[in-house]
């Protein structure tokens, strides 16, 4: 039986393609407009079609066309759109500038008419008067012939098996002809957390600790040759249950993604970070679970989760390096593998080799378990059995993950300086998006 399929809005390198694919799901398509996560996104989904593109841009007719679907039911599109602005006083929300991108996924939403959609956020979003920006896209999407899923929710990565603290918002759609998709409920708990857990919450077995995410990865401040490159074959240490489902040593039955073929002796992703010795200094006497008072990076408890690991700013924002936390043992931060590990990442996906694009990638992720999570909720509702394919996908040339930017805008044929310039074309009145046949006046 043919799997559902799906569309990735906003992919960047594959959070959320890699969570969709892993609960049964083929994604046929990734739009993304930084030529760098193209290209990594590439690597890692050899098998999925890449539009090199802003959604700005992009219509629904040019990705029905050029993936010669015709008049195919397309199952889920999903993707996290950026959303900066509220309006000032009499104005709608969805006029800000800054919101353009929440209207443009609405707006292929509605030429696709997907049986469902999941778009995901920041937690700000439900907060002051960001909440004008929520309520304005549910108005919008019933004008389009759509539900959602009341009341949304914030969903926290620890509650799916991810080692790290990391709340995100999701509005679960569906068209008026299809029955909504429940949130998925909790599956672990975090041993460790400044948070009061709900009752619920206390029978459930625990998230993954740091410990468990990390401990059986060399210190690659031990491997000279990462000083040049971000790989090595090691043996690596006898790993907890979590490290061994993401090193592929044990089967995860929640997991129905196309295994990869790679190379499971090399350690990827690692290449080393110079600290000065007062920074080692203060790092080695900072007390696991406490903040660095300088650099103000969190020390990781080994017993404990991580705290929510972030992109830092693009090209065009100023190009500051994300905050990595330092190491639990280790007076360094941590390694864009380990960051990985930390998101729920299997060791087979690889990340541009630099730290810069590598924890850009990485913290501008859903979580590949948090968005399994929910993805399986809209599988439930499509009455459809994941299965896992005995193909075996192998992955795409390594020298897409080492592209400079000019490098990555030339094989893709767009122009360099796509990042810091993008296109912020006028924004139509969203109550005159061009609604489709099959929408509901």
């Amino acid at each position: 039986m043919p799997r559902p399929i799906g569309i990735d809005l906003f992919a960047g390198a594959g959070g959320m393609t890699l969570g969709f694919e892993q609960a049964g799901f083929d994604i046929i398509a990734a739009i993304e407009v930084d030529p760098i996560h193209c290209a990594v996104h590439e690597y890692n989904f050899p098998h999925t079609t890449i539009f090199c593109r802003s959604v700005t841009d992009i219509r629904g007719a040019d990705i029905r066309d050029r993936l010669q679907l015709g008049d195919r039911d397309i199952d889920v599109v999903f993707g996290g759109p950026p959303c900066q602005g509220f309006s000032l006083i009499g104005k709608r929300a969805l006029d800000d500038e800054r919101n353009q991108l929440v209207f443009h996924f609405l707006r292929v939403i509605d030429e696709l008419r997907p049986k469902y959609f999941v778009m995901e956020n920041v937690k700000g979003m439900v907060t002051g008067k960001h909440k004008r920006v929520i309520t304005e896209i549910i108005q919008l999407v019933a004008k389009l012939g759509y539900q959602v899923t009341d009341p949304y929710q914030v969903l926290n990565a620890c509650h799916y098996g991810v080692p790290q603290d990391r709340e995100r918002l999701f509005l679960l759609g569906a068209r008026q002809d299809c029955d909504l998709a429940a949130y998925p409920t909790p599956q672990t708990q975090p041993v460790q957390t400044k948070r009061k857990l709900p009752p619920t919450l206390r029978d459930l077995p625990p998230t993954p600790t740091v410990a468990e995410a990390l401990f059986d990865l060399p210190d690659a401040d031990q491997i000279p040759v990462l000083w040049d490159q971000d790989w090595v074959e090691v043996d690596l240490k006898p790993p907890s249950h979590y490290a061994s489902i993401l090193r592929g040593e044990q089967v995860d039955p929640a997991d129905y993604a196309y295994p990869r073929q790679w190379d499971a002796r090399r350690m990827t992703s690692s290449l080393r970070t110079k600290h000065t010795p007062t920074s080692i200094a203060r790092f080695l006497n900072t007390i696991p679970g406490q903040v660095e008072p300088v650099s103000r990076f969190l020390k990781l408890d080994p017993n404990g989760i991580c705290n929510t690991l972030r992109a830092g700013t693009p090209s065009s924002r100023g190009a500051f390096t994300s905050p990595r936390p330092i190491h639990p043992i280790v007076p360094r931060c941590i390694t864009v593998r380990e960051a990985a590990r930390l998101h729920s990442y299997p060791d087979w996906f690889r990340f541009h080799v630099t730290k810069w694009h590598g924890c850009r990638q990485i913290g501008n992720s859903v979580p590949p378990y948090l968005a399994r999570a929910v993805a399986t909720e809209i599988l439930k509702v499509l009455q459809l059995q994941p299965a896992k394919p005995s193909t075996h996908l192998a992955l795409a040339a390594s020298h897409l993950l080492s592209f400079t930017m000019s490098q990555a805008a030339s094989y893709y044929s767009v122009p360099k300086d796509t990042i810091p310039q993008r296109d912020r074309a006028a924004i139509p009145e969203p109550t005159q998006i061009p609604v489709s046949g099959s929408s509901v006046r």
